[in-house]
């Protein structure tokens, strides 16, 4: 059974980096993938009571990063119905693309400190439609604001999906992890940004043109914008001090949001105030983008219920032994295997008593894991993200983007273990 899962994996992830050259939607193939591994396991097994009740399990898990994804992409296509971009938009003045993807990499980097990775490659991507008009253009800042998103979110507790898991564990501390893997996020986005901002020189942004409706004000759009972003930023403060999963946070920011839109607009006959609805936001939301989110990880689901990604970390620890080339390893793997079930995994492998709060272990592996997937596009929610918004061929970004991901992620772990060496002797 477990052969015949991983070659079904194999298959449906093939299906979908090959997705141009077939002419098949990878949502399609990441759906069937699913649907076949589970009908598998499901017959195998035989224990139906066990595999609904397991499957009911990681369709809340996944239901909880759906809930989320449509909400804050929502919460965006409101803002960009009522032109709030142009508040960032109108201040960005420079007309050198190497200037301006400088900036970008660096607001998309602590932006996903504060918010999450996903998010704010939601907001990021979308504020880059804003700027440039020419899509190959825009495919290159896409490709940097994956990588800044990821490596953002690597050093910060609230960042990324796998710090918050090491962080609620108890495997890491806030203070903890951000004084250990900051530096190394740094240099993860660095080396990237520096190349890429070479590459760019001399290019110019070019006319920037409005698409916006006409039909609000600065008042409205300026209200808009600060209640979205604010919704936005609050999703942490909300999860922290309630202790509910993200999802809610963003949902009750999308409800305020809507009631703010519903009341500045309700002078308006519906003709006109149509298109600043929700219900109009929701139509331009990528639905097939979100079918594709359903079907990887309920695929990846299969592979964690199986034991085979726990049999994988397993198996490495034994063949390999070095611990850090381990976790560089598994963060590797991250960027084709969903983090998530990795940091799953590794986080029942080791054994507190063994590796306690912020030892070397969880924090080279939250940096690994949450940068690792960088290297391929459908490696980090993020990139997924990016991959449905601006529609970023597989192999375009393997040719463009993942060496430069590559480099930076060498870059981060050098710098890691040159400073846990001078610190810990």
């Amino acid at each position: 059974m477990h052969t015949l899962l991983i070659v079904v994996f194999v298959l449906a992830y093939s299906a979908i980096a090959f997705e141009h050259p077939l002419r098949v939607s990878k949502s399609a193939s990441a759906l069937l993938g699913a649907g076949i591994m589970w009908t598998i396991y499901a017959v195998a097994t035989g224990n139906h009571h066990l595999v609904t009740e397991q499957l009911n399990e990681n369709l809340a898990a996944t239901a909880q990063i759906i809930f989320f994804l449509l909400g804050a992409m929502t919460i965006v296509e409101l803002v960009d119905a009522h032109d709030g971009f142009e508040v960032i938009t109108s201040r960005i003045t420079t007309t050198s693309q190497s200037v301006l993807i400088v900036l970008i990499g660096i607001v998309t980097f602590f932006l996903s400190a504060m918010l999450d990775n996903l998010t704010t490659t939601i907001v990021m991507v979308s504020l880059t439609k804003k700027l440039l008009d020419n899509h190959e253009d825009r495919l290159i800042f896409a490709g940097i604001i994956v990588i800044a998103a990821n490596a953002g979110g690597a050093w910060s507790p609230i960042g990324d999906v796998t710090t918050t898991m090491l962080w609620i564990g108890g495997q890491i501390s806030s203070l903890g992890i951000i004084k250990s893997v900051f530096l190394a996020s740094v240099a993860n986005l660095a080396i990237p940004l520096i190349v890429v901002s070479f590459m760019l020189k001399g290019k110019s942004v070019g006319k920037k043109e409005k698409n916006g409706s006409g039909t609000t004000t600065k008042f409205q759009r300026d209200l808009v914008f600060a209640v979205g972003l604010g919704a936005l930023v609050m999703v942490p403060v909300f999860k922290e001090i309630t202790h509910l999963p993200p999802f809610m946070g963003i949902l009750t920011g999308l409800g305020v949001l809507w009631l703010v839109a519903e009341l500045v607009h309700k002078e308006k006959p519906d003709e006109e105030k149509q298109h600043l609805t929700i219900v109009h936001a929701l139509a331009k939301i990528d639905m097939a983008s979100i079918l594709f989110f359903v079907g990887i990880l309920l695929a990846v689901a299969i592979l964690e219920n199986t034991h085979i990604l726990t049999a994988l970390a397993t198996w490495l620890n034994k063949t390999i032994g070095q611990q850090s080339i381990i976790v560089a390893f598994i963060g590797v793997i991250s960027a084709i295997i969903d983090n998530v079930p990795l940091v799953a995994a590794s986080m029942g492998m080791y054994d507190m008593h063994q590796f306690p709060m912020d030892n070397f272990l969880w924090t080279f592996l939250a940096f690994c894991a949450g940068t690792g997937g960088s290297l391929l596009i459908i490696g980090s929610a993020a990139g997924v993200a990016a991959m449905g918004l601006e529609k970023i061929n597989f192999f375009w970004y393997v040719k463009k983007i993942s060496q430069l991901a590559m480099l930076g992620y060498i870059a981060g772990i050098l710098v890691f273990l040159i400073q846990f060496k001078l610190l810990h002797g």
